[in-house]
């Protein structure tokens, strides 16, 4: 690798994480040249990055553009609003994503999954239902595997794709088999210029889908699959003919497909409404896959969640602690916060992304009796949740769930459901979660 200050390839690969390497990993496989810049002075990629290409220039810092560069392939996390990426846009150089480049030369069907919140878990039930019924799928994207790397899969009778607003804004051909938006509540205002903006990234993800599944509670999404060949909505309502959502029977609640019943949503493996809609967008996409009902209620009974979101940790003198930090926003907490039939106390707090925490401050007055509140914007998440529950501050993890033990009565449920991303106190959600386990284990 040659750390170097100039750039004389028509490629610059912006970003040395997780989704940077992969795209090196594509660049060198298919003999395409580029430099790789990085702000840090010592990015933890850069060692891989010798192991991939050893002869790659790597720019670290601060650069300036040359008319070498005819295209930047961009990391999901650094913003448009970054000053590089602006003066490129002025200077009309092409800016996308990993995911632009997958579309380019990927040859099997995929599918890709948006939403503000659920699209971790849809990704991963579609996966396992595809697998299931013996159809050979690789899931990835912004959920575990970089799409790029998919492409070494060559087994692979259909990828499954979760995809960020990130990704979605710079990507600009998407001719997926399945398009799937879950939901669209407002999130990342710190990295997108405002809610509109984010709200548009998210229905590109319709843009050149051949099938859509979409939340037909989302009235402007019934304008964005109109060009489908087909399309299929899902809610928590009666579902009309082909459509899936809720009916009743006998007084119990069951997954529906038009006038038919599914499965009771008691005998789902995970609970609360956040998961019904989860499991219903699964089943339409499956749907649409052609795959068998049977193997994919198979997977909705056996799937038992995601790490960090909603996972049981332990009981401890008839205290419930459960770990639900991939809650990065206010809409995934207030989800979470609604499923726990007991009395919460609720640890929050962090990054809030320019987010408004009005809304939480509303569902906690009857659920809370108390809150503990970490981070960056504790002070904030406080006056939205005023005076009518009791509100403890933290200086770290370990102090947030000592708190909450010494508060907390029996048969209570300790939450940890951030509300924040994690970066002003963790590399990410999954480092927090983590954290927030260890300091239940040292309650035993």
């Amino acid at each position: 690798m040659i750390i170097s200050n100039s750039i004389n390839t028509k490629n610059l690969v912006l970003g040395l994480g997780k989704t940077g390497l992969s795209v090196a990993r594509y660049l060198k496989r298919n003999n395409i040249n580029a430099t790789y810049f990085d702000t840090r002075n010592n990015p933890p990629g850069a060692s891989e990055l010798v192991k991939i290409s050893p002869k790659a220039k790597l720019l670290l810092g601060d650069i300036k553009l040359t008319k070498d560069i005819d295209r930047i392939i961009v990391s999901p996390g650094i913003s448009d609003r970054y000053p590089l990426l602006v003066k490129a846009r002025n200077e009309d150089i092409e800016i996308i994503s990993d995911i632009e480049l997958f579309t380019q030369v990927v040859s099997i069907p995929f599918v890709a999954i948006t939403g503000s919140n659920g699209k971790s878990t849809v990704t991963t039930l579609l996966n396992q239902m595809c697998l299931a019924d013996g159809l050979s799928a690789a899931a990835g994207g912004n959920l575990g595997e970089p799409a790029l790397d998919l492409l070494i899969k060559e087994k692979s009778e259909i990828y499954i794709l979760e995809l960020s607003s990130f990704q979605l804004q710079r990507t600009f051909r998407l001719p997926a088999k399945i398009s799937i938006l879950l939901n669209v509540t407002p999130d990342h205002l710190d990295w997108h210029t405002d809610e509109s903006e984010y709200r548009r990234a998210k229905y590109r993800v319709f843009r050149e889908a051949k099938f859509a599944v979409f939340n037909r509670a989302d009235d402007k999404a019934f304008e964005y699959v109109k060009h489908c060949s087909r399309s299929i909505s899902f809610g928590l309502d009666c579902p009309k003919d082909k459509q899936y959502g809720l009916r009743t029977y006998n007084d119990e609640a069951y997954l529906a497909h038009g006038k038919s019943i599914l499965m009771p949503v008691a005998k789902l493996g995970t609970q609360g409404i956040h998961n019904q809609l989860n499991a219903l967008a699964a089943l339409a996409a499956g749907d649409l896959l052609g795959l068998s009902i049977s193997a994919m209620l198979k997977v909705l009974k056996e799937f038992s969640g995601l790490p960090h979101r909603m996972q049981y940790v332990a009981q401890i003198k008839n205290v419930n602690y459960i770990n639900d930090s991939k809650a990065t926003n206010v809409a995934a907490s207030i989800a979470s916060i609604k499923s726990i039939k007991s009395k919460l106390i609720l640890i929050a707090g962090g990054d809030g992304k320019g987010g408004n925490f009005s809304d939480i401050g509303i569902v906690v007055k009857d659920k809370l009796r108390g809150a503990i509140l970490i981070g960056k914007d504790a002070k904030n998440i406080a006056k939205a949740i005023g005076t009518e529950v009791p509100v403890f501050f933290a200086d770290s993890m370990r102090d947030a769930v000592n708190k909450a033990a010494g508060y907390a009565k029996h048969h209570d449920t300790v939450l940890l459901s951030p509300a924040c991303a994690s970066f002003d106190q963790y590399n990410n959600y999954a480092e927090r979660g983590e954290s927030f386990c260890s300091a239940v284990e040292a309650l035993k």
